[in-house]
């Protein structure tokens, strides 16, 4: 099933991104850990590439495995980054043999000890490239694109931002997904701002539940990401208390979702890694607060 139909849906929907193994030894462990999430019946899952790349297979696994035992739709990563255009035409046939009809089309992230003139030499430069290439592949995928509620750490302003995001759009995405934000109100800010410039794809917002606190400071270096007082707050009341803290976290994800959903927000996206308690945690809250209008497989 297609993301973009799943997307047409009035009711809320709530869909989980897992990661791979960076390993073969860990790959059962991940699996399960995979399919805790899936028995959930979530609206759709999401397997992250790997760094460079690395785990490319091992996404297609796991991706290819929830699809075919709980009926999951899924959607696979896919980053071009110094990639050869062989490399990532060879990947983009093996998402397609598996069934996989949803891919996230990423840049990825610069490794640290390239130069601009090693960057120069790849295929790929930017994500519209693949996004592109996906579309000219013959295959009818769904394509998301991601995007920064606080401006990408590369673009000069907010409006370079959005101009590249809405190159992403005419090149074929279907919808968008922010990294992890903290703050609605400035999820809300930058969706009025892609309305206002003609970006019309859904965009959903991503929400990470931090459940323990060193979870935030890796949270601030990943993305740049704001994090709202009171939630450092929260941190500082239980961040001593592994347990407090991850019913705190779970709540205040949920109380975010709550509030999307109140100001109109209909599709959520959870960065779970690969927890299948805390994925647990937050649908049984939004089942007291949601109930009926949540979108189950």
């Amino acid at each position: 099933m297609k993301i973009r139909d799943i997307l047409k849906s009035d009711q809320l929907t709530v869909s989980f991104e897992v990661f791979p193994p960076k390993k073969a030894s860990s790959f059962e462990t991940v699996r399960s850990a995979t399919e805790g999430i899936a028995v959930l019946h979530p609206s759709f899952m999401s397997v992250t590439y790997g760094v460079g790349g690395g785990t490319s297979n091992y996404t297609i696994d796991i991706a290819r495995n929830i699809q075919e035992k709980y009926q999951v739709p899924m959607m696979a990563h896919l980053t071009c980054i110094s990639s050869t255009r062989e490399i990532v035409r060879q990947q983009i046939e093996k998402i397609h043999d598996a069934g996989i009809e949803n891919v996230m089309a990423l840049r990825g992230d610069i490794p640290a000890d390239m130069t601009d003139e090693d960057r120069s030499k790849w295929d790929y430069q930017h994500a519209v490239q693949l996004i592109r290439e996906l579309k000219e592949s013959g295959y009818d995928f769904c394509i998301g694109g991601a995007c920064y509620p606080e401006v990408h750490p590369e673009s000069s302003s907010s409006l370079e931002d959005i101009m590249h995001l809405k190159e992403k759009v005419e090149a074929g995405v279907d919808f968008l997904t922010t990294q992890m934000v903290f703050d609605n109100d400035l999820f809300f800010h930058f969706l009025y701002q892609l309305r206002d410039r003609g970006v019309t794809v859904p965009v959903i917002p991503g929400i990470m539940p931090i459940t323990n606190s060193t979870q935030i400071y890796k949270a601030i270096r990943m993305s740049s990401a704001f994090i709202p007082r009171r939630f450092k707050t929260v941190s500082d009341r239980f961040g001593d208390d592994p347990e407090a803290m991850k019913a705190a976290g779970i709540l205040y994800a949920t109380d975010q979702i709550i509030d999307l959903y109140s100001n109109g927000i209909r599709h959520v996206h959870v960065y779970s890694m690969n927890k299948p308690d805390v994925a647990k945690g937050i649908l049984d809250c939004l089942q007291g607060f949601v109930g009926k209008r949540m979108k189950h497989l």
